[in-house]
């Protein structure tokens, strides 16, 4: 069954086409300068009863070359050699539907499907070799998460793809908030600029980043994130409680150096709670003391990438 993170992964696409020219650069692969990507039916049924759908199916069409050329999209979740055959399938068939030289890219969000998906796929006899696909990737590992706050707001589609691309990784949390706050700031930047198309838009991908992480504590951080940054963002007000959303808000206020980090502090330490409680973890006193009294921003933070998958609150702190 296809899941909604899975149709996130390769939908985000479809909602910033140009995301493409600005997403494979960043993992080394030049694209041409274009006029126009367009996207295709991604129906690659023949008329035999067998049903043959590729994720995601654009044409990209490049000044002074005719026809330009075709780009399909995979999500990967896991390796599957099964899908060799599904590839070079599609990949066969839209070239002889559109006469166009076609092109694989496959998105992932773990390191070793990236890497598995990246082999190339050979096929024909051991004397001879028929015909090499050999597939772009876009995951961990081939692209750098972004963890800083203006480079997200730079660029919120790719942000988002960094978001949904390392949503196993440990360290989600400080992707999700430098895209949280770059979010905010460039919502921010437009409506001083009267762009309330723009606005719509950002709704659109705090929506894309909440169904692409799945279930789980990473989509329970975002939601809060999303009720601090975005206070009208749907659900926001149902999930988060009053003292979380204060606790956030002090980490944010403005105010003398010392004021700041106790205020962050002090936020950080609400989200770490309200994550473990979120998710069912009972956190004993002698816990829930020592997450309220600390003060270094740094040991918070590791506290708070742990928060999203210990099986018991003393695991936050590495001891044992």
């Amino acid at each position: 069954m296809v899941s909604s993170p899975h149709e996130a992964l390769h939908r985000i696409f479809r909602a910033d086409p140009g995301l493409f020219a600005r997403l494979l650069p960043r993992a080394g692969v030049e694209f041409p300068e274009y006029t126009a990507i367009e996207s295709l039916d991604t129906d690659l049924t023949e008329i035999r009863p067998l049903e043959r759908r590729v994720d995601g199916a654009f044409r990209v069409r490049v000044a002074g070359e005719e026809g330009g050329f075709l780009l399909a999209v995979e999500a990967q979740g896991k390796p599957d050699p099964d899908k060799h055959n599904s590839w070079t399938y599609y990949l066969a068939h839209m070239y002889a539907k559109y006469r166009l030289p076609p092109i694989l890219l496959v998105v992932c969000k773990d390191k070793a499907t990236a890497s598995w998906a990246a082999e190339p796929i050979r096929v024909g006899c051991g004397f001879h070799t028929s015909m090499v696909v050999y597939p772009l990737v876009l995951g961990p590992g081939v692209l750098p998460a972004i963890t800083e706050a203006d480079e997200a707001a730079r660029d919120v589609g790719v942000a988002v793809f960094s978001a949904l691309a390392y949503a196993a990784d440990p360290g989600l949390t400080a992707i999700l908030d430098a895209l949280a706050s770059g979010v905010s700031d460039d919502a921010k930047k437009s409506r001083s600029r009267g762009d309330s198309e723009l606005d719509v838009d950002r709704v659109d991908w705090a929506e894309i980043v909440e169904i692409g992480l799945g279930e789980g504590p990473g989509r329970e951080y975002w939601r809060h994130l999303m009720a601090t940054y975005t206070p009208n963002f749907p659900g926001s007000n149902t999930i988060v409680e009053e003292s979380w959303l204060e606790g956030r808000a002090m980490g944010q206020t403005e105010g003398k150096a010392e004021g700041k980090a106790e205020g962050k502090a002090e936020g950080k330490a609400e989200d770490i709670l309200h994550i473990l409680d979120v998710r069912g973890i009972e956190i004993p006193d002698h816990v829930r003391e020592r997450v309220t009294d600390c003060s270094d921003l740094d040991v918070l933070g590791t506290w708070l990438d742990r928060s999203l998958s210990v099986a018991h609150a003393e695991e936050l702190f590495g001891e044992g």
